[in-house]
């Protein structure tokens, strides 16, 4: 039967797998004991893809014993850390919630001589203090959507920028594309820039309170699919048109597939792809490792694309929807 062991600690949620569907029988053998954070699962539909991808690979029936503990704090991650290598585990794979701070709990990991897999962002950090890191490129990401953007060929740019969480890669990448260009090009102006920090009520938030100011716009550029969706449930409450021959051009990322099917139906214009199923290319990094091998590939990233309305098939919301 499976087991679920839950644990809260300061605020946190923690939870410990015995098991997971069917897989090789590893009675007798050493499990590897691995302390994974995370992101909250309920942070976006990214992330719930992100965890339970995780759930699925590291577990008792692969040979696994793993701990999980989630938070949007960096420090509050950083204590996790801490707790999971005085429980000794072999294995730290950790998505950081801000790319600075991690310098010296890696490095009593290191002393501590526990393996770090960074997975899904980046950090900050020496690169000798991880085995490997398998994330998204948030930079190139932002790079292909503001050319998506300015092959528009508007005579102008007056952008709602609503940023997800200050400090993470994805907000650092998404965000520099975008302030870039607007730097660089005189017609294109930013109306308002502020975090909704992932959350679809706050981004609904801003966008109401810019129709309230009587500011003009014709581009939403959110930082994920649930920030887009709260803007637009703003601009369908002042009866703004949107999407497809639209008055605003909508841009969301992650590629839910409902947010794929916005665009499927012309109500959104632009979707980023970013990629959540990174656990089998971290089980297989630990399968090295366990063997002695080298990794030669130190990063890997996952590969990415962005979705235009005008081009979007059903096959694309079928295969790439999370």
């Amino acid at each position: 039967m499976k087991k679920f062991l839950a644990l809260v600690l300061t605020g946190m949620m923690v939870l410990s797998l015995a098991a997971c569907g069917a897989g090789k029988d590893t009675k007798g053998s050493k499990l590897i004991k691995v302390g994974i954070i995370n992101n909250d699962p309920n942070e976006s539909g990214y992330r719930t893809a992100n965890v339970n991808d995780l759930k699925a690979t590291f577990c008792e029936a692969n040979g696994y014993d793993a701990s999980f503990a989630y938070s949007l704090k960096n420090d509050e991650q950083i204590s996790y850390a801490q707790k999971f290598i005085a429980d000794e585990v072999d294995y730290l794979l950790l998505s950081a919630a801000a790319t600075a701070g991690w310098d010296s709990v890696l490095q009593d990991a290191k002393k501590a001589g526990i393996k770090v897999i960074l997975f899904d962002r980046t950090i900050d950090a020496d690169p000798s203090l991880y085995e490997a890191s398998i994330v998204s490129d948030m930079a190139k990401e932002g790079e292909t959507a503001v050319n998506w953007l300015a092959s528009q060929n508007l005579d102008s740019y007056s952008i709602i920028h609503i940023q997800g969480a200050m400090g993470s890669a994805a907000q650092i990448g998404r965000s520099g594309a975008l302030d870039a260009k607007v730097a660089a090009e005189a017609n294109w102006n930013i109306v308002k820039q502020q975090t909704a920090e992932w959350n679809a009520e706050t981004a609904q938030q801003i966008v109401q309170s810019v129709i309230d100011a009587g500011e003009s716009f014709n581009v939403i550029y959110a930082e994920n699919d649930d920030m887009a969706k709260g803007a637009v449930a703003a601009l369908d409450k002042a009866n703004i048109s949107h999407g497809v021959n639209g008055d605003v051009i909508v841009m969301g990322y992650d590629c839910n597939k409902w947010a794929l099917e916005e665009l499927l139906a012309g109500k959104w214009n632009y979707d980023g792809q970013c990629n959540p199923f990174q656990s089998s290319y971290i089980n297989d990094i630990i399968k090295k490792l366990e063997a002695g091998e080298t990794i030669a590939n130190k990063t890997i990233v996952m590969d990415e694309k962005g979705f235009d309305a005008s081009t979007i098939t059903q096959d694309d919301v079928n295969n790439y929807g999370i």
